[in-house]
């Protein structure tokens, strides 16, 4: 059994249970439309979809399509529990491996995840930057790309290790992300993203 097996299988035991009964009762609360809910270390989030967001997430699916095909696995807000204590993160988007298959009660497997896109939120933001990127490169997410409107930047985090990612590269809107020695294999372009 390798490191991230053992990450893997602690974050299906105890924790797993506890995510499924929390989000069990989350989904018989009257969360407000357009809201995400994700749970973050224990700790119970929503954040609102806004506009420059959607635009943002949009821009890298289409670009994601273009170079992967129309039927590349994404998903979009959907709970992935990541290694971690209680930790079922939604990612604004996760690209999977083509072989990527559900698990018994329909969930992805963390290591099935080759790239990650969080568009910041104001309030959320700090998640995004501390205890959500400890728990993609725990689980070994080769790509962690972190897209902020109100600054105008994107950080791209590469070659998880141990908990941290060991590249770290800021590009300023209008600039180009290079993932070209990455598994994604493309440059994304900025030009397009809007500012909030």
């Amino acid at each position: 059994m390798t490191v991230l097996d053992d990450r893997i299988a602690m974050a299906k035991s105890d924790n797993t249970r506890w995510l499924d009964d929390m989000f069990e009762r989350l989904e018989k609360m009257p969360v407000p439309e357009g809201y995400k809910v994700e749970i973050v270390r224990g700790g119970i989030y929503m954040s609102p979809q806004r506009n420059a967001h959607w635009q943002i997430i949009f821009l890298i699916i289409k670009v994601l399509m273009e170079r992967f095909g129309a039927d590349v696995k994404l998903v979009s807000d959907v709970r992935i529990d990541f290694p971690g204590h209680r930790n079922g993160l939604a990612p604004d988007l996760a690209k999977l491996r083509d072989d990527a298959e559900t698990d018994a009660e329909g969930r992805w497997h963390p290591e099935d995840v080759e790239f990650i896109a969080e568009v910041i939120s104001k309030d959320t933001g700090q998640k995004d930057y501390g205890p959500k990127r400890t728990s993609y490169a725990l689980a070994e997410v080769p790509v962690y790309l972190i897209i902020d409107p109100y600054l105008g930047k994107c950080r791209l985090f590469t070659q998880p290790k141990d908990g941290d990612y060991l590249s770290d590269t800021s590009v300023t809107f209008g600039g180009e992300v290079d993932m070209t020695t990455t598994p994604l294999g493309l440059t994304l372009k900025t030009d397009g993203f809007p500012r909030d």
